[in-house]
């Protein structure tokens, strides 16, 4: 007896994801980790900030068997450790506009990469898109009026 089509479509998902519930797992943890890391001069000033990064793990763990896409969640996330470093530890709104540019950016990139074969991911990082962008607004205001 032959395998049916659903078998066959469960064999390829299990060859082509394994080990997917702990890589989910580790990337929602390295997340949250960077997160925490980033957060660190502003945990009083950040509620639901969280639930962005988890989208991000989210997106990356279906889309991790592409190099360029995982290369750009990395690059991302020390991105974005950085801002949290450079605009409430330094005190640099200057240097931190300059970061968030570039995590819009890199973001917009992130987006466009997923979007090929794994939308859903893609749109999953809107809101987050919508956030850095508004944040990159604020940062922009308080950069200007500083200065």
């Amino acid at each position: 007896m032959e395998p049916s089509l659903e078998d066959l479509a469960r064999e390829r998902h299990a060859r082509c994801n394994p080990g997917f519930p702990w890589r989910l797992i580790g990337l929602v943890a390295l997340c949250l980790a960077v997160g925490g890391l980033g957060s660190a001069a502003t945990m009083p000033e950040i509620k639901g900030w969280y639930a962005g990064l988890v989208l991000m793990a989210t997106a990356a763990s279906g889309a991790w068997e592409h190099r360029p896409i995982r290369r750009t969640f990395f690059i991302i996330l020390l991105v974005n450790a950085l801002w949290s470093l450079l605009f409430f530890g330094l005190h640099r709104p200057d240097l931190a506009l300059i970061d968030i540019l570039a995590y819009l950016i890199l973001l917009v990139l992130w987006i466009r990469q997923l979007w090929p074969q794994h939308r859903l991911a893609a749109l999953l990082q809107l809101p987050h898109l919508l956030w850095v962008g508004f944040a990159t607004v604020l940062n922009a205001s308080i950069w200007r009026l500083n200065q």
